[in-house]
């Protein structure tokens, strides 16, 4: 009989949409098991200063368990998602090295794929991108696409621009096909890790976002907001949830109970698009909110013990 792989061969995700409860289920299921480090997959905790608008885990929960990926760089500067793959890869490998657990969690779906499918990312090339950006038609993009790179050019629509502009930049910056890359973000290859993915109800899910937003300004989210803007933020960080409205607030283009509901209005709309995205793989094992660490840790087992995805 073939033995069960280890907990720490085969890690856990805990993933789902903004405000769903990830992180207090992860602190949760690390304090149960005791051998447990979570590793943050969320693109803006990586920011440091950022930590009430992006629930960052607070400073006594960090010194019960463990934390990486978090508070990384200044929000002034530049992060892309080859930099996160690579500290992520680290984190990692210290954490195993070590005999402990990695347990993922997070809700950046192109972050994690980065990580669970060890995509191969091209790098950035600005001069490429200022030059393509100043076309103004998308689709006489994808026609270039097309005449360079004709099976990448046929993966994605031709009116998206983001990803007719990433494609461009990589082919012409690389001299390679970006299709050459990897076979897509539509491919869910095999994977080690076990993905269980946190579900609620719509409307749940929609309450419990405006009332994290309650929260957080009794936090001092506003007084965070006030000093990002003093720092000059990067474009990345000037667009996260919620900072991107009440830096329009403190510049005086609307009042703090119309940032506010600006705020809410956008994340409810993220969280449908993270919902959408997690949807498309098949890995996910998903399980209906609320429930408990221990749970999560039952169908954990339950996948180690049969081996399968």
């Amino acid at each position: 009989m073939t033995a069960r792989p280890a907990r720490a061969d085969r890690p856990l995700v805990i993933l789902g949409p903004t405000a769903s409860g990830k992180s207090e289920l992860a602190l949760g299921v690390a304090e149960a098991l005791g051998d447990v480090e979570l590793v943050s997959i969320d693109s803006m905790q990586v920011y440091r200063g950022m930590d009430v608008g992006t629930a960052t885990p607070r400073a006594d929960e960090r010194a019960r368990v463990a934390h990486h990926l978090i508070d990384l760089v200044e929000p002034t500067e530049p992060f892309t998602v080859g930099e996160f793959q690579r500290r992520a890869r680290a984190a990692l490998a210290d954490i195993r090295a070590r005999g402990r657990t990695p347990v993922l969690v997070g809700g950046t779906g192109l972050y994690l794929r980065s990580v669970i499918d060890d995509l191969e990312l091209p790098g950035r090339f600005p001069e490429v991108m200022a030059e393509l950006e100043r076309e103004p038609e998308t689709e006489r993009l994808h026609e270039r696409l097309a005449t360079l790179d004709p099976v990448g050019a046929a993966r994605m629509e031709a009116n998206n621009r983001r990803r007719v502009l990433r494609a461009l930049e990589v082919t012409i910056g690389t001299g390679r096909p970006f299709s050459s890359f990897g076979p897509g973000l539509e491919h869910y290859a095999p994977t080690p890790f076990v993905q269980i993915a946190l579900r609620w109800p719509r409307e749940t899910l929609d309450q419990r976002i405006a009332a994290r937003y309650e929260t957080q300004m009794a936090e001092g989210f506003l007084d965070e907001v006030r000093a990002l803007a003093a720092l000059g933020p990067s474009r990345t960080a000037a667009q996260a949830l919620g900072y991107r409205e009440l830096l329009a607030h403190l510049a005086g283009e609307c009042t703090l109970d119309e940032a506010l509901e600006r705020a809410i209005v956008r994340t409810r709309r993220f969280a449908r698009r993270q919902e959408r995205w997690f949807r498309r793989d098949p890995r996910l094992l998903w399980v209906d909110m609320p429930t408990t660490a221990d749970e999560l840790i039952g169908r954990w087992d339950q996948v180690l013990a049969k081996g399968g995805a």
